[in-house]
């Protein structure tokens, strides 16, 4: 993995605190379906980034980075859910609500920059 890629780091970094959310959630919590959705779009994120950049054109890498972005929303959307019904805290939620927000932001501001270039 490239140091200098901030998505590609940030996302893998975010797949990690996504398992080890899931696990924490069915050895502590015994939630196995709400964690299932959090666990394959949580991952798909950085999935998603590495295939954009695997990408065999330009089309291909926004094609990509488009499905991202919209896994990066719901993840965030599973998120909120298992926060508002208490299996995930506050602050366990926040932790990852701002990463999400922040892999939205980007994939948001390379998608704008891909857009008008």
């Amino acid at each position: 993995m490239k140091k200098d890629n901030i998505i590609q780091n940030k996302s893998y970094a975010f797949a990690v605190k996504i398992i080890k959310t899931y696990q924490h959630l069915c050895t502590t919590q015994k939630e196995f379906v709400l964690s299932k959705q959090l666990l394959r779009c949580g991952t798909s994120i950085g999935a998603n980034i590495e295939e954009a950049i695997g990408g065999q054109s330009d089309k291909d890498f926004y094609a990509k980075l488009t499905i991202a972005y919209k896994e990066a929303r719901e993840t965030h959307y599973w998120i909120r859910l298992m926060k508002d019904t208490d299996y995930l805290s506050q602050e366990e939620a926040n932790y990852l609500l701002k990463d999400t927000e922040e892999l939205l932001k980007i994939i948001g501001s390379i998608q704008k920059t891909l857009r008008n270039s």
